[in-house]
């Protein structure tokens, strides 16, 4: 994606990973909209960074993801960049009988409320010259955390959905990429000065330089042996896969 003169939505910016890419974007000259559910959290995110803009979005809700979207649309018609960072990380254990309230809180957020969101501006999106979808996933969609396992799925379950939409937006003018975290010191696992994590402002600033490209994944070193573990070739089988069935149906 080309890293200047966008208008771009971040869900869940007001910490960690998506407030350190909506304000590395903000430097870069974008307008940016940070989405969050906690209107606080949001007036400080705004304070901090001057001309920056502010959404209500609670993702888990889909009556609130159409009213950001009509709204956002309506004050913001030039958007073309959608970050879907919003998302929680719950402990859960596979061996016993799982929680219902966990399941469905980390089910609901991280991929119907992504997904949701995504539908809510996907048409708005195909008719830019130029637009990107971002997925913010994990290293767990690929190399799972028994004690995070549904967490884990999720992740997997929103590549997985990114590969396809990927392919299906082929033809249009929307390009969809993944972002790929190892663990990363935002305080979601840990403390957010954990040493055994990627510094924040590491992470961030080695996943801007590698928005610029054409690479469908932006996966940066410490992250590589985990996202690796899925095998070599992955999105071209799965796009001569999708060619091939497409003239099959």
């Amino acid at each position: 994606m080309r890293l200047t003169g966008n208008t771009v939505l971040v869900t869940g910016g007001t910490s960690g990973i998506g407030r350190g890419l909506a304000e590395a974007l903000h430097r870069l000259g974008n307008t940016v909209i940070v989405a969050g559910r906690r209107r606080a959290l949001l007036d400080e995110v705004a304070a901090d960074n001057p001309g920056m803009h502010t959404a209500e979005l609670d993702i888990a809700d889909p009556d609130s993801i159409a009213r950001a979207a009509k709204r956002v649309l309506a004050d913001h018609p030039d958007l073309n960049v959608l970050v879907n960072n919003a998302g929680i990380m719950l402990a859960d254990d596979p061996a016993a009988p799982l929680d219902e309230d966990v399941v469905a809180a980390e089910v609901t957020t991280n991929l119907l409320g992504t997904l949701r969101t995504t539908s809510a501006f996907i048409e708005h999106l195909k008719t830019r010259p130029s637009a990107t979808i971002l997925y913010n996933s994990s290293t767990l969609a690929f190399t799972p955390l028994a004690s995070f396992a549904v967490y884990s799925a999720t992740k997997a379950a929103l590549h997985s959905y990114a590969m396809s939409q990927r392919f299906a937006l082929r033809d249009t003018t929307v390009r969809v990429q993944e972002i790929t975290p190892p663990w990363v010191a935002t305080g979601l696992v840990g403390t957010d000065d954990d040493p055994r994590a990627m510094p924040l402002d590491e992470f961030i600033a080695q996943t801007i330089e590698a928005l610029a490209g054409d690479s469908e994944e932006i996966v940066v070193e410490q992250a590589r042996i985990y996202r690796d573990n899925a095998g070599p070739g992955e999105h071209a089988y799965v796009n001569e896969l999708n060619t091939y069935m497409a003239t099959q149906l």
